[in-house]
Parts: structure tokens; C-alpha cells; sequence
């Protein structure tokens, strides 16, 4: 009869343990977040003594290194808004759609060929991408279009799309599979079709999951650095065209912080910009959350 409480003792002591572990482990990645923001703020800040954060986000000239210098990130914000913007346009619906149609109505042979072929796509680096945007589809699009050249804004678009469809399926198909059988063989019992179905049924029931894709492939598309500076053309100027060259933010930051003067000008300035793009993600993430804990709450009082 002792060895009861004996055993529920060791036991919450166990798990008491395995608690602290588990803290610890989510205390190490809040410190090392926070020790990156700090460094960031740290080395970024500086630039400020020398121009004001007005005519840093909005001005127009980005030139660093001329006497006296320019530095203006207004041409650099607007690239990185574009072509995240046009990626999402492309990549979302072909994400989605794919989703859906490899959860509802693709067989499971179908299913477990396509499935692995989109985790693959999801594994390629983003330079061999880069590369493949540069070699084979930036003359397509210069011949087709007749434009002066095929690094641009619709060509990142194109490559950052390519790179965030598979994270955008790969999550919708899931979050769409796990929706109970139940809700689905109720609609059809009521006399709904099988689009029907998946249109007011299994989509508002797995929305909550197919926001958090969205999130994630949005995401990615927004810091990606290596796909827009090999395609971006790498121009700093305010986009008029999808298919004007365009410089955004983090391939200017990968293209200059190796030639920049350590501590200088040039170097803060890079690591203000760096600033505005966490800033940037940061409010396109909390967005983003406050939309999908929404969509989550429409989806449980529709159902």
C-alpha cells in the first residue's frame, strides 16, 4: 500500500523534470531571438545619426557609396512588397487548388506519387532555383515579351512562387485531410454534391490550417535572399512594370554587407535595412495570425 504514493511522487517528479527540459529548450531559442534583435538594433541604429528614419524609409536614392552618400531604401521596400505580392498572387490559388485536389479527389495512387514529388521540390536549394531563373527562364521571358531583360520582378515573382507552392500544399493538404469523415458524409447525406461539399463544408472546416500555409509560404517568400538576387535584375528603382529589374531588401543586404567598411556608414545603413525587414516580417506575421485565428473561429461557427 506505501508503494502508491511512492510511485506517484517519482512520477511527478518525472514529469516535473521533463517540464524544466522542456523550458529550457524554449528559453535557449527566446535568447538567442532576442540576443539576434539586440545585435540588430545594435549595429543598425547608428545610420540614424546621420540621416533621419523619414528620409531613410522614404527616400528614393540609394546611393552608398557616393560623397556625400544617399541612403534611401524607399526603391528597396517597394521590390520586396511587389514581388511578395505577386509570388502570393501566383502561388496561393496554385497551392491551394493543389491541396484540394490531392486530399479530395486525387486516388491514393495518385496521392502517394504526387505527394513526394512536392516534399521534394519543397527540399531544392534556393540557389539551383536561382539558377534555373537565370539560364532558362530569363530568356524565355526576354524573347516572348520582347523586354530588354529577363532578370525582373515577374521572374523573382515566378521563382519565389515555384518555391512556396510546395509549403502551401504540402500544409493545406494535410490541414484538408484531417477533416473529419463525419462532416463530409453528413453533407452528402443532406443532399449536397461533392463540390458542394468541399466548397462549404471541408474548406471552412480546415481554414485555420490553410491560413497557416499561407503564412509559412508567404513567408519564406519575404526573407528569401539568395532567388531574388540572382533574378531580380538588381536595379534600384521604384517597379512601374512587373517587368522592370527590381532590388529588394535582402538581396541588397546579401549583395553590399561583404563590401560594406566594417562599423561605417555603409555598414549600419545594411543593418538598418535589416531592421525594417524584420519590422516588416514582424507586422506581416502578426497579421497574419490575427487573420487565421479569425478564419479558425468563422470556421467553428460555421460548422
Amino acid at each position: 500500500m506505501e508503494k502508491k504514493p511512492q510511485t506517484g511522487r517519482l512520477r511527478q517528479r518525472r514529469d516535473k523534470r521533463i517540464s524544466l527540459v522542456f523550458f529550457g529548450v524554449a528559453l535557449v531559442s527566446i535568447m538567442a531571438l532576442a540576443l539576434i534583435v539586440i545585435f540588430l538594433f545594435k549595429e543598425g541604429l547608428p545610420i540614424f545619426n546621420k540621416v533621419s528614419v523619414h528620409d531613410f524609409i522614404f527616400g528614393h536614392y540609394w546611393y552608398p557609396t557616393d560623397d556625400p552618400a544617399d541612403f534611401g531604401i524607399f526603391p528597396l521596400i517597394m521590390a520586396s512588397i511587389a514581388v511578395t505580392l505577386v509570388s502570393s498572387i501566383i502561388s496561393i490559388p496554385l497551392g491551394v487548388m493543389t491541396a484540394i485536389y490531392l486530399a479530395e479527389t486525387a486516388s491514393a495512387r495518385m496521392r502517394e506519387l504526387a505527394k513526394p514529388v512536392v516534399e521534394l521540390i519543397a527540399a531544392l536549394p534556393s540557389v539551383v532555383i536561382g539558377f534555373f531563373g537565370m539560364v532558362v527562364i530569363a530568356p524565355f521571358l526576354q524573347e516572348t515579351f520582347g523586354i530588354p531583360t529577363g532578370l525582373n520582378l515577374f521572374n523573382a515573382s515566378l521563382m519565389l512562387a515555384f518555391m512556396s507552392i510546395p509549403t502551401i500544399c504540402s500544409i493545406s493538404e494535410d490541414a484538408i485531410y484531417s477533416v473529419p469523415v463525419e462532416l463530409k458524409e453528413a453533407s452528402l447525406a443532406l443532399g449536397a454534391t461533392r463540390w458542394e461539399t468541399i466548397a462549404f463544408v471541408t474548406i471552412p472546416a480546415s481554414l485555420s490550417g490553410i491560413c497557416t500555409a499561407i503564412i509559412l509560404g508567404m513567408s519564406r517568400a519575404i526573407g528569401e535572399t539568395m532567388v531574388v538576387l540572382m533574378v531580380a535584375g538588381g536595379a534600384t528603382l521604384i517597379p512601374s512594370s512587373i517587368f522592370d529589374p527590381v532590388r529588394p531588401l535582402p538581396a541588397s543586404i546579401a549583395a553590399e554587407m561583404g563590401e560594406a567598411p566594417f562599423r561605417g556608414d555603409h555598414y549600419s545603413a545594411l543593418f538598418a535595412s535589416g531592421i525594417i525587414l524584420f519590422l516588416f516580417t514582424l507586422i506581416f506575421n502578426m497579421v497574419a495570425d490575427h487573420i487565421s485565428h479569425r478564419f479558425k473561429q468563422v470556421g467553428a461557427s460555421t460548422l
